[in-house]
């Protein structure tokens, strides 16, 4: 069977061997200063410290490929549809314009909106990675007892455990049911046309889904019998305890989180202006 489209990757890498508190704090260091801060040297900063982060995990640009290539044609998409329907918003926003190209009607190409694109597009590579790294990195049982220890109720930290560890359920099931309608002669690939191919999909997914349903009945019946939800609390399994590297990772994630609040207080605003 293939790897599951996006679930925990094994791997010997030095983020596997830290715990899933100290990586839950630093990804979510990673999403917020992206969030508040535009400042394209930032954003740089935090894009370079994602692709160092990928590379000691060892986790392969293959085990994600699927993910990354729609991650890529959103990205894409997302700029064309912004220069397409705001080709103006980067001058507008930097109070200044810098022709490069006199396009069709509205469509000029500036300086501005190019740079405001790109800062958009940074903010793809200084967030997405991270984010995958941590999923792909961390066990689903391990990844619940981190959230449960930052404060998240127990019960919604197993909800997503159980979502994360039955993605590559599936998608097993997936492939079962596709074969399968495949050899009744329901062809899903190339050789027959798109409109055939989703009609047939349909009968694809519509087992799968049943199926689906009937997983997450068992599951619940069978949590409800044990009592699950009736205490205030929990042990966990998979809960390891914060060793040095740890800490010194939680410091950093702090420090990546202040500079991006100090950009905006010291700089008067939440972008960098190289124009003005």
């Amino acid at each position: 069977m293939s790897a599951p489209l996006l679930g925990y990757v094994p791997r010997r890498g030095w983020l596997h061997t830290l715990t899933g508190v100290s990586k839950l704090v630093l990804v979510i260091a990673l999403v917020v200063g992206a969030m508040i801060s535009f400042d394209a040297r930032y954003l740089l900063g935090l894009s370079v410290l994602s692709m160092v982060l990928w590379g000691v995990s060892r986790v392969r640009l293959r085990d994600l490929a699927v993910v990354l290539w729609l991650i890529a044609i959103f990205m894409v998409l997302n700029n064309l549809l912004i220069f397409l329907f705001a080709p103006e918003y980067g001058p507008q926003l930097f109070d200044s314009r810098t022709l490069l190209l006199d396009g069709p009607w509205r469509w000029d190409l500036t300086a501005e909106q190019l740079f405001y694109q790109l800062v958009v597009t940074l903010k793809y590579f200084a967030v997405l990675p991270g984010v995958l790294l941590f999923i792909t990195t961390t066990r689903p049982p391990e990844f619940a007892s981190s959230l449960s220890r930052i404060g998240v109720p127990y019960r919604a930290a197993y909800a997503v455990s159980l979502a994360l560890r039955y993605i590559p359920d599936v998608q097993r099931d997936f492939r079962t049911i596709s074969q399968a309608q495949q050899a009744r002669g329901l062809e899903v690939t190339r050789r027959v046309g798109l409109g055939t191919r989703m009609r047939n999909l349909t009968s694809t997914l519509m087992p799968l889904l049943l199926g689906a349903f009937d997983r997450i009945e068992s599951v619940a019946a069978a949590m409800e019998l044990r009592g699950f939800g009736r205490g205030r609390g929990r042990t966990w399994y998979d809960q390891r305890p914060l060793r040095t590297r740890d800490v010194l990772v939680m410091i950093g994630a702090l420090l990546v989180l202040t500079v991006s609040i100090a950009l905006v207080v010291l700089g008067n605003g939440r972008w960098w202006n190289p124009f003005g």
